[in-house]
């Protein structure tokens, strides 16, 4: 098991105060604090060998690029990709998913054909096929959710068919924290002829995740939410499908050879990395991994099933408070959304930052699911490897205090 006490050492911003109180983070499904090691990564490059990547022969942009493709290399080896060669460098998840529906998509979604997607699924993995499906008359279709939050799989041989070109769905939902099936899943849509896409930006930076195992397509996922920078991401493409696909922008760097009237493509992945890359970030990204893979990835996850276990049992005892996603730890991650009936989550997210605490209140990018769950918004505590049973109890505390606020005033009202 992780010793978290001995991990929030290494985040200085968690050391501060918020309104006179200290920091209790929990909200790691949007972002995740950085370590000491990961910012010390970006002042090392900006200070130290600060240079354009590749072409370079000087001693900066040869020591920018070893590091930049050795940033590659470690989260190749991350996910259990086979080639760095498969792994593409983007800003974040939804750029990946974008760069999938505007060069794969076109070439493969036609008239009739359906895009197979979940009832569960963050707005990036959802409006990107939409507009797939109107410039080419293709449907969307959903694997409904069961009543306990995760896929109804029982409908599964009635929603994927022989029309179906993709398979996108989340690995793990930012809203219900149900871990989805993906393996199950892919074997399924392969067996149609189907590609599939797994949107990972909730599940790389919590627990083991294997691309050859689970074997997916696409797999996409941030760096914001693992430790590293903003504005660095990540997509694996499986090779078969990778050779097939044209690149996403055009310019410098995806290009081998450029005449006035033509020009030819670079090796993989570069044709997929037009223009200066996000060089400092990448390779913090780098560090990032490291980090996480001295903490045991394995370890991350029991440590979330703990701490999520935890916040669910203390949260039973609140009275009128609707708890989401399955009862079943196995099969859930470290997040716990719930809705305060007679409380705008908004509102209860301001009354518990007055009290240090950081928690997600909206619909989370997932409208049509809060619709499905029949709530405006929820609020929304998230885990990560920094968080202790302590602040779980910091934020039961406040929800108490701040329910009984909004019960006085909705009494005087």
């Amino acid at each position: 098991m992780l010793d978290a006490r001995r991990i929030r050492e290494d985040f200085p911003v968690l050391r501060r105060e918020v309104n006179g109180r200290p920091l209790v983070y929990l909200d790691n499904a949007a972002t995740s604090q950085k370590p000491r090691c990961v910012i010390d990564a970006l002042v090392e490059y900006y200070e130290g060998y600060n240079s354009n990547v590749h072409r370079g022969v000087h001693a900066l942009s040869v020591e920018a690029t070893a590091r930049y493709e050795e940033a590659r290399a470690k989260v190749t080896a991350f996910i259990g990709a086979p080639s760095h060669e498969q792994l593409i460098f983007v800003r974040n998840t939804t750029e990946a998913i974008n760069l999938v529906a505007r060069t794969w998509a076109p070439a493969n979604v036609h008239e009739g054909d359906e895009i197979l997607l979940t009832e569960m699924e963050h707005h990036s993995n959802l409006v990107p096929w939409q507009k797939v499906a109107q410039d080419t008359g293709a449907h969307l279709t959903f694997i409904p959710l069961a009543e306990d939050h995760t896929l109804d799989l029982s409908r599964l041989e009635t929603v994927l068919t022989s029309r179906t070109r993709l398979v996108a769905l989340t690995h793990v939902s930012n809203v219900l924290g149900t871990i989805n099936p993906v393996k199950e899943i892919a074997r399924a849509a392969h067996q149609l002829g189907a590609t599939v896409l797994v949107d990972a930006a909730q599940s790389v930076p919590h627990m083991p995740v294997d691309v050859q195992d689970l074997d997916c397509d696409f797999l996409a996922f941030s760096g914001h939410k693992m430790c590293a920078p903003t504005g660095i991401g990540v997509l694996y493409v499986k090779r078969p499908v990778l050779d097939e696909m044209g690149p996403f922008l055009h310019g410098g760097e995806m290009v081998k050879e450029v005449w006035y009237d033509h020009a030819t493509w670079n090796d993989l992945p570069l044709r997929f990395e037009a223009g200066t890359p996000n060089i400092a970030d990448s390779i913090a990204l780098g560090a990032a991994v490291d980090y996480l893979q001295g903490l045991g990835m394995e370890n991350v996850r029991q440590h979330e099933v703990q701490l999520t276990g935890y916040t669910l049992n203390a949260l039973k005892e609140l009275e009128d408070v609707t708890l989401f996603g399955p009862k079943d730890l196995n099969v859930r991650g470290g997040v716990v959304s719930f809705y305060a009936h007679g409380v705008h989550p908004h509102d209860l997210g301001t009354a518990l930052d007055k009290l240090g605490i950081a928690i997600r209140a909206g619909h989370h990018c997932a409208m049509p699911l809060m619709r499905k769950l029949n709530v405006p918004a929820t609020a929304r505590a998230s885990f990560y490897i920094y968080n202790t049973e302590e602040e779980v109890d910091l934020l039961v505390d406040g929800l108490k205090q701040s329910l009984r606020f909004f019960s006085h005033v909705t009494r005087r009202a």
